[in-house]
């Protein structure tokens, strides 16, 4: 494909959280094949504090939350932009429809698999079908769809100055530490609270490690770091709802170890370099597990597909959820512990940032 180097490029992904994480990937791999193209991101304004500065790429906040109002806004704010490439990375009807205040000669869409809600209908072309991968391949497949040749991923981010002396003022000294970010936004994928009190027990006693939590200021979140720090038997730092989007990946960069489920979080520490024990039982890391720690994850969704679907877990759609109560009791702390012990060992070449 012949594709001009400076050409103008709107990426349309305003979340998940984590989601958010892959697109830099996908960035990256295009500036390496394009080094003068220019990149709109079209994104959610509650996220927009947490990207990173890229150079030539515009973050367009979408304050989807405000309705028809968010969406007026945005429309202005698209006024008079024409793009060459639409990529077109959110799979839902409200992405469909801000996709068309969006004027690209090209529009980039999933596969006929893993679109949803009418995706083709805003389409001109889709990235080409593939065997089952993890989502960070699948963003990827958009860069190669415009002829970029891709290693491996690349995230490179750098993280506020601010930001990180925020982190060392939370987290002093060269002591190792262990970050659990221990709720995702989906209950049913969050772990019991007694079991991260044991795990974070052990690796104090164990190895000599600090301990601290990590989450926003939701009821769910404060509530959880609470009951852990009532089970735990050694002290436990607690910054649940006390950082800034920001703030939170300049704590994750600065962990030896993060511990946590699915969920945004793991996948930003995850971009930030650090090691990822990742708790998998409502979804399955192969397609969505911290792309570089996937052989510290704790993975207990084929056991929960033949438990609650009564099905091997190649034999379910790709990408399905098996969020039911009890499900996350299937990881034990035994093989947390485990998978923490193996981060540990490879820890030396991560030390305290």
């Amino acid at each position: 494909m012949n594709t001009p180097s400076a050409i103008k490029i709107c990426l349309l992904r305003f979340s998940a959280l984590g989601d958010l994480s892959h697109v830099i990937p996908l960035i990256r791999a295009l500036q390496q094949q394009y080094p003068q193209a220019q990149f709109d991101w079209i994104i959610d304004s509650s996220y927009q504090s947490l990207i990173p500065e890229i150079k030539n790429v515009q973050l367009i906040p979408f304050a989807k939350s405000d309705g028809w109002r968010g969406l007026l806004a945005l429309k202005q704010a698209l006024n008079g932009r024409h793009y060459d490439v639409l990529l077109l990375l959110q799979t839902s009807a409200r992405a469909n429809i801000v996709s068309t205040l969006i004027k690209a000669r090209q529009r980039i869409g999933w596969d006929q698999l893993r679109s949803r809600e009418g995706q083709a209908l805003v389409l001109n072309q889709r990235i080409d079908e593939s065997p089952p991968q993890h989502q960070v391949q699948g963003f990827l497949a958009f860069a190669r769809t415009l002829g970029a040749v891709i290693q491996e991923p690349c995230w490179d981010i750098a993280i506020d100055a601010e930001a990180l002396a925020f982190a060392q003022q939370q987290l002093p000294g060269d002591q190792p530490t262990l970050v659990i970010s221990p709720c995702s936004s989906h209950r049913q994928r969050n772990w019991q609270p007694q079991r991260y009190a044991q795990v974070a027990d052990w690796v104090q006693r164990t190895h000599g490690f600090r301990v601290a939590l990590i989450g926003g200021p939701s009821t769910t979140e404060l509530a959880m770091a609470t009951s852990i720090k009532q089970f735990a038997q050694t002290p436990i730092l607690n910054l649940v709802g006390k950082d800034t989007l920001p703030q939170m990946l300049a704590l994750l960069k600065r962990a030896s170890i993060v511990i946590a489920p699915d969920s945004g979080p793991l996948h930003w520490a995850n971009a930030a370099g650090t090691p990822v024990v990742g708790l998998y039982a409502a979804t399955w890391s192969q397609r969505s597990g911290p792309y570089n720690s996937l052989d510290l994850c704790v993975d207990r969704f084929p056991k929960a597909a033949r438990k609650y679907r009564r099905r091997e877990p190649e034999q379910l759609r790709w990408g399905s959820r098996i969020e039911c109560s009890g499900v996350m009791d299937l990881v034990d702390v035994a093989s947390v512990c485990y998978k923490l012990a193996m981060a540990i060992a490879r820890s030396a070449t991560h030390p305290a940032q």
